[in-house]
């Protein structure tokens, strides 16, 4: 059984929330709360497999609770919900150590999912990145977490490219780029771009893709 606990300041999604994963056998929603400050204590006090923060949060937002979530000595992991699926929030989400980020149009089956990722110790990263290719995609929780569109993306940066001269080479918008890069860091853990593609070659996934 997989406990979760979750934050949210809107009483008619938190309630959705629950109700929708009250519907899953493996899944038990132990703790609600509604404040971003509440959230430490309850995880103190709850210890859940899996924390469902929103990011608007009264008193601190769920980015900062995740922080703090990451210093405990062992902290949950972090699966984010918004309506906010920004780049600052994407880059504000990687130094925090989340494991999701997810926004809350996806359909409902990618909750649960990303619940279950996330408690396997995987990343789920299930992001509207593009705004001119055709609309989002499934994510790959594989071993290579990254999908065809990061790795090309990162593979123009391994090759030489400039991430300010991408928008020509691509065709894609600066906006769907910089978006690419920040869900490429957050999910090999990168602090800059130019350390995703190190991360990215060293591990093989940009030549085993590189025709992608």
């Amino acid at each position: 059984m997989i406990k979760v606990l979750i934050a949210e300041d809107h009483d008619l999604i938190r309630g959705a929330l629950i109700a929708l994963l009250s519907e899953e056998r493996d899944i038990r929603v132990i703790e609600e709360v509604s404040r971003g400050d509440e959230i430490l204590p309850a995880v103190v006090d709850s210890k859940p497999d899996v924390a469902l923060l929103d990011i608007g949060l009264p008193g601190i937002d769920g980015l900062e609770a995740a922080g703090l979530i990451k210093e405990l000595e062992q902290p949950p992991p972090v699966l984010i919900l918004t309506s906010v699926g920004s780049p600052g929030n994407f880059d504000r989400a990687m130094a925090a150590g989340v494991r999701g980020f997810l926004v809350k149009d996806a359909p409902a089956h990618r909750l649960t999912d990303a619940i279950r990722a996330v408690a396997r110790g995987e990343r789920y990263i299930d992001l509207d990145l593009a705004d001119d290719d055709g609309g989002g995609r499934e994510p790959e929780i594989t071993t290579n977490p990254l999908t065809a569109r990061e790795i090309t993306v990162l593979s123009a940066l391994a090759a030489g490219g400039r991430s300010s001269d991408l928008r020509g080479s691509l065709g894609l918008s600066a906006h769907t780029i910089r978006n690419y890069l920040a869900a490429a860091r957050l999910k090999t853990g990168a602090r800059s771009d130019e350390e995703a593609v190190r991360i990215a070659r060293a591990n093989g996934w940009l030549n085993d893709n590189a025709d992608c």
